[in-house]
């Protein structure tokens, strides 16, 4: 099999393949078998039909077409790995050369082009050190964690005043379009600075006392006449602000298991410091990851690229062609980041040589579908399914190189040695160990590791 390459992009080469005559004989033979099996032939067994007989059957082109649908993913799938191409996209073929007859010696010719992960160089991992800033817990975010918890608890009470943000209200709404009503609601509960309704609404409940009323115009959101602009009449029947306990060792027994409001700031304290940690170790990743980009160019598919994009647009409620600059811009940037992390750990994993088992995957999914609360066989299944069997190998392999890459350097706090083997796992003794731990420790990168979208 002769390959040639040829660079279009920094990140798109188009391949040119040539298959000797030896080489693609075997999937004609492969497919005078499938196609003979599926015909009948007067004096012969189905599937025992001579490959000779199938060629002046059904025709060589129709042999030489089911060998080229199944031996060019084959040929190519070959070609990518001799010339260690990685590609990033699906290929788009192009048959050239196809033998005519079983005699005739034209060699099977194709193109393929395909947009590929670039060559980077990323640095060694060997005596690099990285210092990411202390997992600080202050005096004011306790006071935040227990507020919260006091809000779980509030009581909401009557209050002989004006409406405010974060205040209750029990109002009518009516909606009338040229005067006629197209909508009305009566006694609905409300609270100031939510935006959970219409837009407009907050700015004219806002200073509002119980009894009063007044008009604005907003958009309706929902009904015939969604997206049409109304005048809309509220009227506040009541305002209620929620009253917070008192923080004492009566509210610790009724809001924990302890008895004094000391076990109970304590026990906050601790999970504030577990949180700390868990961000510490997020910032160890985003450094760790700049780390290893620092200095280096990397260019992105541009066909991935632009899927990605509209699909974040998507996920961000923005129709694609109606999204501004700004919108663009900014799902531009996140995708970008994207691309190139996934090429910085997809080369990191190589560099590597990190191995993903069977097991690795299983147990991979097996979180995934447990976090959605699916049964683990059935979604593997569809996984399988779908086709989407290779992204859950290619994710599970780049948070193993990422595990062990960071595993492989040193991180300190403020000058000192910060140990994360609480998020990264301790080196494995042997590949079984390192199965189970890096499978493990994959899925939880969901919840320690990788949350860049809420992070951000």
């Amino acid at each position: 099999m002769k390959i040639s390459v040829r660079n279009l992009e920094p990140t798109k080469v188009k391949l040119t393949i040539t298959v000797d005559p030896e080489e693609f004989d075997p999937y004609l033979n492969e497919a005078r078998k499938e196609i003979g099996k599926q015909i009948n032939v007067p004096g012969f067994r189905k599937g025992h039909v001579p490959g000779k007989v199938i060629d002046t059957r059904v025709g060589f082109g129709a042999v030489a077409g089911e060998a080229v649908n199944q031996g060019v993913p084959e040929l190519y799938s070959k070609a990518l790995e001799e010339k260690k191409i990685r590609p990033m996209a699906q290929p788009e073929f192009d048959v050239q050369d196809v033998p005519a007859s079983a005699k005739d010696d034209t060699k099977l010719k194709f193109t393929a082009t395909v947009e590929r992960r670039p060559d980077i160089e990323l640095p060694e991992l060997d005596g690099m050190t990285i210092d990411v800033p202390a997992a600080a817990v202050t005096d004011e975010d306790i006071t935040k964690r227990l507020d919260s918890l006091r809000q779980r608890f509030a009581t909401l009470v009557s209050v002989d005043r004006p409406a405010a943000k974060g205040d209750y209200a029990n109002i009518d709404l009516d909606a009338q379009i040229d005067g006629k009503s197209v909508d009305s609601q009566e006694g609905v509960s409300y609270e100031l600075g939510s935006g959970t309704m219409l837009d407009g609404l907050d700015e004219a409940l806002e200073g509002l006392s119980a009894g009063e009323e007044t008009t604005f115009e907003g958009t309706l959101e929902a009904g015939e006449h969604e997206g049409e602009k109304a005048q809309i009449k509220v009227k506040v029947n009541s305002v209620k602000a929620e009253e917070l306990p008192e923080l004492d060792d009566d509210f610790a027994q009724e809001a924990s298991e302890y008895d004094t409001l000391d076990e109970l700031k304590a026990d906050v304290r601790k999970a504030a410091e577990q949180d700390a940690k868990g961000r510490q170790a997020t910032e160890a990743r985003d450094a760790f990851l700049a780390k290893l980009q620092d200095g280096l160019d990397i260019p992105v598919p541009k066909g991935v690229k632009a899927e990605l994009l509209e699909q974040q647009l998507k996920n961000n409620g923005v129709d694609a062609e109606k999204a501004t600059k700004e919108q663009k811009d900014e799902a531009e940037k996140e995708v970008e980041k994207e691309l190139r992390d996934q090429i910085v750990l997809d080369t990191l994993a190589e560099k590597l040589d990190v191995k993903v088992s069977q097991m690795d995957v299983t147990n991979f999914l097996a979180s995934i579908a447990q976090q959605y609360g699916m049964d683990p066989s059935a979604f593997i299944n569809a996984i399988v399914r779908n086709g989407q069997l290779g992204s859950a190998v290619q994710e599970v392999g780049r948070s193993k190189g990422m595990l062990a890459g960071m595993r492989a350097v040193s991180f300190t706090s403020d000058g000192q040695p910060l140990d994360l083997s609480e998020f990264l796992g301790d080196t494995p003794e042997n590949e079984e160990e390192e199965s189970v731990e890096a499978a493990s420790a994959a899925a939880a990168v969901a919840d320690e590791l990788s949350n860049d979208k809420d992070a951000e």
